[in-house]
Order: structure tokens, then sequence, then C-alpha cells
């Protein structure tokens, strides 16, 4: 019987099995933030170790700093102590630290796929439960907790619970103005953010394989809302070319080789997975949560589940505190309904290919004169992008506020927030209960969604905006 890919990849950075389900494994990228890096190269220090392979170690600051423009390390006051540790500690340890302003920096998880830091076949982990979005590449990645941050850096190796697998096909093609965010929310609202618990997900089928590189990402992104550690696509032809020319690739000299090794970076034909799951794309249109958490998810053409949905218990516990915190009736439509502020930006949806699509929705237009709204780009390479082509300018004139590279009100962990009782339509991956502040009601949707309801002041279906 052959192997998955994520068999493949796993049995290559097997150091030692320790049990039938437990291993060792070889770390090829380990990434670090400024919210855990410091505190983890720290603790190293102070155990008398050192960090093993530094060359294999990336950092840079991106949860904690502020994203306001202008900004320094010491913009979020409740940040600054934390980046300059960061900074302080990698240059110690001899760690390559992509600081603000230079190309480099940005969210983690958009920052290494850019710079061709992850590439196919590797292990990469960061302390970030997004970092499954690097999976996109054809890598085993994953986040990983703080114990194992220090574990890797001192060891380049990590201790690790081998999971089944899951395959989920998609089948069919988007419909207009469906894009890769509207099919990650939609499989969590169909399997549940626990389906991929203990499953290592690859994702197949025609719609993912017409999905750019970037949308890719987001996909891979939205695994562990599906409760999944890792999220992986195979690569092919788009990857190769994606990562052509990365400053971190491999140069023109060791291409070639390069390139036939991560051409055996598929699954074998005969392999099989322990769970299959097939979804028809035609089914998925334009998706955004109504509740507080990702699994509460309509199409915009559907209405808020009604009472009789559920049975008296728990579930109908949960789904009755939903409405009541985000101030929604049962058997509503979110359509029409008033907003205060949208997000765009987050690991998510805060790369080159996501503005673009926000900035057609608002070109020549005007935001709603009761919507505040932030353009956040997901790095500095990609700022720097987005500004070459007038992006900046399209968002700044529809009344958007053009930002700095960072996670900003995805995490709010930068001071970065919304007032209580706002309504927020964001780009982000999680709407949990105070996830962007105390009290604020997030709706979670794509770029073009979030774009539309910024120009409407109101949730509107995108297919609708001229």
């Amino acid at each position: 019987m052959g192997l998955t890919l994520f068999e493949k990849i796993w049995n290559r950075h097997v150091v030692a099995q320790l049990s039938d389900d437990w291993a060792l494994l070889h770390i090829d990228r380990h990434l670090l933030h400024d919210l855990s890096g410091a505190i983890a190269l720290n603790e190293v220090k102070s155990r008398g170790f050192r960090v093993r392979n530094p060359e294999l170690v990336f950092a840079t600051a991106d949860h904690a700093v502020a994203t306001m423009p202008g900004r320094t390390g010491a913009t979020n006051p409740n940040g600054a102590d934390r980046y300059e540790r960061l900074k302080a500690a990698t240059a110690e340890a001899n760690i390559r630290f992509f600081d603000l302003g230079q190309p480099g920096q940005g969210i983690v998880h958009v920052m290494a796929p850019e710079l061709g830091l992850v590439q196919p076949g590797m292990t990469l982990i960061c302390g970030d439960s997004h970092t499954c979005t690097n999976g996109a590449l054809g890598a085993l990645a994953f986040g990983i907790g703080s114990s194992e941050i220090t574990h890797a850096l001192a060891t380049q190796t990590l201790l690790q619970r081998k999971p089944q697998t899951m395959n989920i096909q998609i089948r069919g093609e988007l419909g207009p103005r469906v894009f890769a965010k509207d099919v990650g929310l939609f499989l969590i609202g169909l399997l549940g953010t626990r389906a991929g618990t203990g499953y290592a997900v690859e994702y197949s089928g025609p719609v993912v394989s017409a999905l750019s590189v970037e949308s890719r990402m987001t996909l891979c992104n939205l695994s562990i809302e599906l409760g999944a550690k890792m999220g992986m696509i195979a690569p092919d032809d788009k990857t190769f070319a994606y990562l052509f020319g990365k400053p971190l690739s491999p140069d023109a000299s060791r291409w070639p080789e390069a390139l036939a090794q991560w051409q055996q970076n598929v699954g074998d034909s005969d392999a099989e997975f322990d769970l299959v799951h097939v979804v028809d794309g035609d089914s998925i249109g334009p998706m955004m949560t109504w509740g507080t958490s990702p699994e509460q998810v309509i199409r915009l053409d559907e209405q808020i589940p009604s009472l009789d949905a559920f049975e008296p218990g728990d579930a109908r516990d949960s789904f009755e505190a939903a409405l009541s915190y985000m101030a929604l009736r049962p058997g509503a439509r979110l359509v029409g309904t008033p907003i205060d502020r949208v997000f765009i930006g987050a690991c998510t949806n805060a790369r080159l290919s996501d503005l673009r699509e926000a900035a057609r929705i608002v070109e020549g237009k005007r935001i709603a004169a009761n919507v505040s709204a932030w353009a956040v780009p997901g790095s500095e390479q990609v700022k720097r992008d987005a500004e070459r082509e007038g992006l900046d300018e399209i968002f700044e004139n529809a009344g958007f506020e053009w930002r700095e590279p960072g996670c900003s009100m995805c995490v709010a962990a930068n001071g970065e927030r919304a007032r209580p009782g706002e309504r927020v339509v964001s780009t982000s991956n999680r709407n949990f209960v105070g996830r962007q502040g105390p009290g604020v009601r997030t709706h979670l949707a794509s770029p073009a969604t979030a774009a539309a309801a910024a120009l409407a002041g109101e949730i509107v279906d995108p297919r609708e905006v001229n």
C-alpha cells in the first residue's frame, strides 16, 4: 500500500521511533515571534544549553507590535519589552531577526512563505497554532507549546505523536466572489470544529488545484479551526513557480536538484487515508459567521438556524448564548445587519492577493459614514508591493486606514481592538467572545465580503455589489 504525502514527510524526519505512534522528529525550520520567542531563548540559556542550529531558526515581531503608521517597537507600551527582548536574544543566539521596516518583517505565517523559508517536504514549527498555514506549500507545519519551543531550540528535534490521516476532496468549481476563506468556513460549518482533532488533513480535488498558492495558505490556515494541527496540499507547478526566485529558495545552481526532490512530495496513487470527506464546491457561497465559533457560519443567502434545529441541552444552550452575545435572532438573515467596523488583515487574509480582491470592491467608492475600516498588510514586503500597485491609495481614497504590517486587531495583543458592543466584519480566523476586544461582536468573512460591508455600512452579499 502506498503512502500519503503526510506519511512520506513524517517518515523521512523520524530520528528515533519511541513507540508505535510516538517519534522524535527532526525539525527543518523553526519560527519565533515576539510573544514567546524571547522567553524560550532565555529559558534555553538559563538551563545552560545553546541553540542547536541557529541557522535554521528565524524570528520576527508581529503579535505585540503596533500597526499604526510610523510605529516603532515601543509604540505599543505593553509590547515594547517583548520586542526589545526578542531583538536582543536573537542577536545573542545568532538567529536571524527580521526587524520593523525591513523586508521579511511581518506576520510570521506570511513572511515565511514569501521568503522561501518553507519548502515542500520540510518540517516547520512555530509557537502559534496557525503554523498549519505553511502546509499549503507541501510542508509538514504545525504549532507547538512553550516547552516544545525550548526543546526544539536546544535539540532541533521534537517529540510528536503521529496523527491519523484525513483527506478532504473538494470537487466542482467555485462561483463568482467565492474564495478560499469561504471554502474554509464552509468546511468548518459542515464538519465542526472538532472534526480534525487527531488528524493531519490533506486537501485535494479540482477546487484546491484551481486555487492560487496564497489562497491555499488561507485554506490551510483554517485547518486548526477544524481541529486539525496540520493541514497540507501537495505541491504542484504553481507551488514551484511561487518559490522560484524567493530570497531563501534554492538559487539557480541548486534549483534543478531541489525541484526534482520537491516533485516527489506527492501522495502515492494507492495511498489510503483513515478518513475521507468529499465536498461539492458548487454548493459553497460567500460565507459569514453569525455566532462565537467558526462553526457557527452560514452562506449569506441563508438564515441563521432556528431554535427548532437544536434539542434541549448543551448545544441549544451554546446556540442561545452565541445569539445573545451577537445580538441576533434565530431564523434571521445576516444581510442588512448594520456594522461598525471592518478589519482586513491577519495571517488568514493579509497577503497581496487578498488586498487586491478587497481593493477591486472599494476602488472609486467610499465606505459608509458609520464605518471605521482598516487594511493591514501581512508583511513589509506585502506592504511595499501593494504600494507599488497603488493599493494603499485605493484604500485611503475609499476611507480605509492603511496600516503597518502585523497581527493587529486579529488577536488584540498589541492593544488594537474594537470598542465594546461594536460589530466587526473581519478577515481573521477566530470569533470567540472577546477575541477582538471585550464585548466586540466579530463576523468572519473573506476580504471581498468585508470590503463590500464597509461600503454598505451593513452586511451584504458581495455578489450584489458592482
